[in-house]
């Protein structure tokens, strides 16, 4: 049974990614060619490419959109994309068309669609998440085709720009920077008597990467000690988290690590038979099962990253010049049943903290 569902959904992603070849062959930007001296660098120099936008003002615009995995803090994203693109005047069925891509969490999907957007000179490519915007940026950065990203919490490490304030590329976007140091204070404050902060990520996400260290700066100043645990792909998520559990961990902290946060009900049922709580990056994990979150609203910051594009879709900025768009607050949110199930009690530093109900 289990190899029909794999060929099943082999056939499936096949078929995708046939229909992405053709989507953009409709799109109204005229043909460019592509840089003859690109650099080796995954940090190349802006270039004439940066102008790509300017081609579509005041005419239709084919977006291709790469989603890296279906779950809802980047389902948010697009969401948010399409109301920002909207408001700034490119709605979806009358000037704009989207073709839309899921990866499925698999990076090789994410490449093959990237490269073929590319070769159907979509007028610009976007990328929700860190791995989707590593894999557009490849494809796209020695053809005119402009790449703007979104839910990339660290777009320097991930080498898609040179800076936040000057990204030097033609490549932009919006990243979330997580509010470490609100969250572990929050953690600290829900459990008073808590040592040790687990930690599931992916070894390969310089996002996850990068928020570990962060973490792990922080995590002393509230007494905590950070045991980690790194994982290579979502297949991996269920004997990570028994390691952590197995390694006596008191809580576990969520990034934006989306192998992990793919597999949330793995990682839940793993620490729940435990008895360990956890604590996720954004009210949606909330909902679905999380302790509590410092969240960030994504739906915004899609919508942010839609007015971005657009601009760069208009010829009215360059992806080069754009700063990265970058949110690093959020605002306190907990489940009131998890709260109630672990036997815990809401502290009084978060009386005004919003309480979500479980996603049925």
């Amino acid at each position: 049974m289990k190899n029909i569902l794999k060929k099943m959904l082999a056939v499936g992603m096949a078929a995708s990614v046939i229909a992405t070849a053709g989507a953009c062959s409709s799109s109204s930007k005229s043909t460019g060619s592509a840089s003859a001296t690109g650099s080796s660098s995954p940090v190349s120099s802006a270039s004439a490419a940066d102008t790509a936008g300017a081609s579509s003002a005041g005419k239709k615009a084919t977006v291709g959109v790469i989603q890296y995995a279906t779950h809802p803090s980047l389902d948010n994203c697009y969401a948010g994309l399409k109301e920002g693109l909207k408001e700034a005047g490119f709605e979806e069925g009358s000037n704009l068309t989207i073709d839309f891509q899921n990866a499925q969490a698999d990076n090789s999907n994410s490449d093959l669609m990237a490269k073929n957007m590319v070769s159907k000179k979509c007028d610009m490519i976007v990328a929700i998440a860190t791995p989707a915007a590593m894999s557009a940026f490849s494809a796209a950065r020695n053809a005119d085709i402009p790449v703007v990203f979104t839910a990339v919490s660290d777009p320097v490490s991930a080498q898609l720009v040179s800076s936040l304030e000057k990204p030097g590329n033609n490549c932009t976007g919006s990243s979330d920077v997580l509010p470490l140091d609100a969250q572990v204070k929050m953690i600290r404050a829900f459990l008073p008597k808590a040592k040790k902060l687990g930690v599931l990520y992916t070894t390969s996400e310089p996002n996850s990467v990068s928020q570990l260290k962060t973490l792990k700066e922080i995590a002393p100043k509230y007494d905590f000690e950070v045991v980690d645990v790194g994982i290579t792909n979502s297949s991996e998520v269920a004997s990570g988290a028994a390691s952590l559990v197995a390694k006596g961990v008191d809580c576990v902290n969520n990034f934006t690590d989306n192998n992990v946060v793919n597999s949330l009900p793995v990682l839940l049922q793993e620490t729940g038979k435990a008895k360990i709580p956890v604590f996720g990056s954004e009210v949606e994990q909330v909902k679905n099962g999380c302790l509590a979150s410092q969240s960030i609203d994504y739906v915004a910051l899609g919508k942010e990253t839609g007015k971005m594009a657009a601009k760069i879709l208009k010829g009215e900025a360059k992806a080069s010049e754009t700063p990265v768009y970058v949110v690093s607050e959020g605002k306190p949110v907990y489940n009131k049943s998890v709260l109630g199930a672990f036997g815990l009690t809401l502290p009084s530093d978060y009386a005004g903290a919003e309480a979500v109900e479980a996603s049925k």
